[in-house]
């Protein structure tokens, strides 16, 4: 399934040549029931939580946070607007390219990195309104093809911004981990593992003004793969959570603001206390968005399961121990079947993802 599915993703990069130029959505990019169980321009009797790092309270307000919703906002984390503000001019400049030019940096069939199509789109019969360039280490290689003789400036903004996220990160990690009672002698491959091991991912998304927005999907429901995922969206909404009993839930792009989504491993290592977070992005009529998501997630190699402290004979492991990279595997086959597919067998399915 697996060479298919690539080889698939691999062809859509000839779509995203339509994404600036049509006046009507063609037929591929139609979709059905965006609106449904949307809140819309409805009043809004719920919002996603927002919590200023900088609170004696922070802890215990990011484990209600991560319990009740699996996604929060942060504010006064340290991470300064000025570099919010480059890394979105670098995004700009980057997907402002004209597409032949951005091809030169087309993520190839057997890698993660570099420009195309969302990497989830050959799950879905129809065309996501969307493209994204993924960083995995060093942006060096794809910046020189798109930028032949002024590439410094992107990868300097990059680098700093993946510096900043990685600090603000680790941050995060303790408050979450705290707040369950989990000490860094419970988890020693989160601090002691070798600066060598690849822990994370830049993601720039860029979701162009659509001719008929309620009938396109920028980035179809899903959850992440991730420990959690930071991320910075620009004034534009278009980020959407899955809330039960409420449909789809806006988060609003705050000033200075950062998103914070639970991701499957966070969910795995919690015995299921938090939720794997269900969200999606929608596009609108006359505005571009941008986002930039920093994809944290374990040492590759470290297995991730259940933590010891919170599994007794009342609360048993819920999942069986994997590694981020075979998980990233079983994700990038099976999709939102993942999670049960490394669930114990002595439990039932999980009911927290679609």
């Amino acid at each position: 399934m697996m060479p298919t599915r690539i080889a698939t993703l691999h062809l859509n990069h000839k779509h995203l040549e339509c994404l600036n130029s049509v006046q009507e959505l063609p037929d591929s990019y139609e979709w059905t029931g965006v609106d449904e169980n949307s809140s819309g321009d409805s009043p809004i009797t719920e919002s996603v939580p927002v919590i200023d790092l900088t609170d004696r309270n922070a802890s215990e307000q990011v484990a209600h946070a991560c319990k009740s919703w699996g996604m929060f906002q942060v504010t006064n984390h340290g991470v300064p607007d000025s570099l919010l503000n480059d890394v979105e001019s670098a995004g700009r400049s980057l997907f402002a390219l004209p597409t032949q030019q951005k091809l030169k940096a087309a993520r190839s069939p057997d890698t993660v990195a570099g420009y195309g199509p969302a990497r989830i789109s050959s799950f879905f019969n129809k065309l996501m309104w969307y493209e994204g360039f993924t960083i995995c280490g060093s942006p060096l290689e794809h910046a020189r093809q798109l930028w032949p003789h002024d590439y410094t400036i992107f990868c300097d903004v990059t680098e700093k911004f993946e510096e900043e996220m990685n600090q603000l990160a680790e941050k995060l990690m303790w408050l979450i981990l705290g707040s369950l009672g989990i000490t860094k002698e419970d988890v020693t491959w989160a601090w002691a593992s070798s600066k060598g091991d690849f822990k994370a991912a830049l993601q720039l998304n860029f979701y162009p003004p659509c001719p008929e927005p309620d009938r396109a999907m920028g980035l179809a429901a899903h959850t992440d793969s991730t420990l959690f995922t930071i991320l910075y969206q620009n004034t534009v909404s278009g980020l959407q959570v899955k809330r039960e009993g409420a449909g789809w839930i806006t988060v609003p792009p705050l000033p200075g603001a950062l998103v914070i989504n639970v991701g499957d491993l966070l969910h795995i290592l919690s015995n299921g206390v938090f939720p794997s977070v269900v969200h999606r992005a929608v596009v609108n009529r006359t505005n571009h968005r941008l986002s930039v998501a920093y994809l944290y997630g374990p040492p590759a190699g470290v297995p991730i399961s259940p933590l010891p402290k919170l599994v007794d004979s009342a609360q048993p492991p819920l999942y069986r121990p994997v590694t981020w990279t075979e998980y990233l595997g079983i994700k990038a086959e099976h999709f939102d079947k993942a999670l049960s597919l490394v669930r114990c067998v002595c439990q039932k399915t999980d009911s927290m993802v679609l």
